[in-house]
């Protein structure tokens, strides 16, 4: 009797781990989406993060892509001189830290 509880349980927590391994970003996708989006790496000159916003400082401007960036759930895109101001909520760290890694 005692098996069929433990069946159930192991079943529920299969269940959890998979459906907890669905919602989890894929963040290495996503920065390579976000940096084609940002006119490749070669455009890039620098990045710096403070809390949940992105900023990076770029060569050429016309090569940005707001729009792809907006579908990657930024949640507002300020435009600088040559700088962009990307906010990105508490993924933002996570992204930085993979891009740090690109470079």
């Amino acid at each position: 009797m005692y098996y069929q509880y433990i069946i159930i349980v192991a079943v529920l927590i299969i269940i959890s781990f998979i459906v907890i391994k669905m919602n989890k970003k894929d963040f290495a996708t996503e920065i390579n989406k976000l940096i084609q989006y940002l006119g490749g790496k070669d455009n890039i000159i620098d990045s710096q993060i403070n809390l949940s916003r992105l900023k990076v400082t770029l060569k050429d401007m016309s090569l940005v892509n707001k729009e792809g960036i907006q579908k990657l759930g930024a949640k507002g895109i300020v435009e600088i001189d040559n700088q962009l101001k990307i906010i990105l909520g508490p993924n933002s760290k996570q992204l930085k830290k993979y891009m740090a890694d690109l470079k």
